[in-house]
């Protein structure tokens, strides 16, 4: 019956391209696992990293080795990694399926993918609608929310907070707060991968070398977003900084530099200066700098928060 059953499923699976799923826990598969994950691209394999609990706050608890805030560095380090880190289901059905496609469609790729995901319980919003959707998060950037700007004079400074993962939520809260506290505008951006579009700025740089006119995704999508950037992330500077060259405003980026330490996800996150009140801070900080707010007003805002 064993040799049956063996011969069966040999049979059964022969010639049947398999789509394995790895999924590993916080920084142990980019960092203790990383020359197999070399080996797969060397190898021409395919198919799904899953960084589970991923970023340097969203494990709480458990200490420096479980805090991750440098796998999506290392990933970008691998010509065959596609690495994500997505902030909605919807955006992981896009990628997933976009993947499927690429790998193992009729025009097959010799490419894997990377995707980080969290563990808090958020609330899922529905895909926002327009082709440009699919688009931006398959290259690594769409506008996922206009500057709110209810109770904002039309003349209000303005600038544009990009997020990845579950910062997205964070940037979302500093919108409201700048609004409201201090009579900012700033739009919100998904970046659902950092590595993506500078694969594509590098392309685009490379191909202005042979005179070819090619001007990078990012900016293209955000050269008509008024205001300075300012990239936000569970991961350290250095993640978000990979696109700064090609944006063309002002950048600024925040981010979780340092070890990790075990306490609640809210006092990791202004431990870190990530927190929506810190971002607020910053966001301040950035149009102090352009004369677009009092220099005082940042120190406003710390008083305000508690910083």
């Amino acid at each position: 019956m064993a040799d049956f059953t063996a011969a069966a499923t040999s049979y059964a699976t022969h010639g049947e391209p398999m789509i394995p799923f790895y999924i590993f826990y916080s920084m142990f598969g980019w960092q203790r696992t990383a020359d197999q994950i070399w080996a797969l691209a060397d190898q021409l394999g395919r198919g799904f990293l899953i960084g589970a609990t991923a970023g340097r706050t969203t494990m709480t608890g458990e200490g420096l080795q479980h805090a991750d805030g440098h796998s999506h560095l290392i990933a970008s380090t691998n010509p065959a990694a596609l690495a994500y880190d997505p902030a909605f289901a919807y955006e992981v059905g896009v990628i997933v399926r976009d993947g499927l496609r690429r790998m193992y469609g009729p025009d097959a790729e010799d490419v894997f993918y990377y995707l980080t995901v969290y563990n808090e319980p958020k609330a899922q919003p529905p895909m926002p609608p327009g082709a440009e959707v699919e688009e931006g998060i398959l290259r690594g950037l769409y506008r996922f929310q206009e500057a709110d700007a209810e109770g904002v004079p039309e003349d209000a400074p303005r600038l544009q907070l990009l997020a990845s993962g579950t910062a997205i939520h964070w940037i979302l809260a500093a919108q409201r707060l700048l609004a409201r506290d201090w009579g900012v505008a700033a739009g919100v951006w998904s970046a659902t991968s950092w590595s993506e579009l500078r694969r594509d700025a590098l392309a685009c740089d490379e191909a202005q070398l042979k005179g070819e006119d090619r001007v990078p995704y990012v900016t293209r999508v955000l050269e008509d977003a008024p205001g300075p950037v300012l990239a936000v992330s569970d991961w350290m500077r250095a993640v978000p900084d990979q696109i700064s060259q090609w944006v063309p405003q002002d950048w600024h980026s925040i981010g979780t530099d340092g070890f990790g330490l075990s306490d609640t996800r809210e006092a990791a996150r202004r431990h870190f200066g990530v927190d929506p009140e810190s971002i607020v801070v910053a966001a301040l900080a950035a149009l102090a700098r352009r004369g677009e707010v009092k220099p005082e007003t940042v120190q406003e805002a710390r008083a305000l928060y508690g910083m």
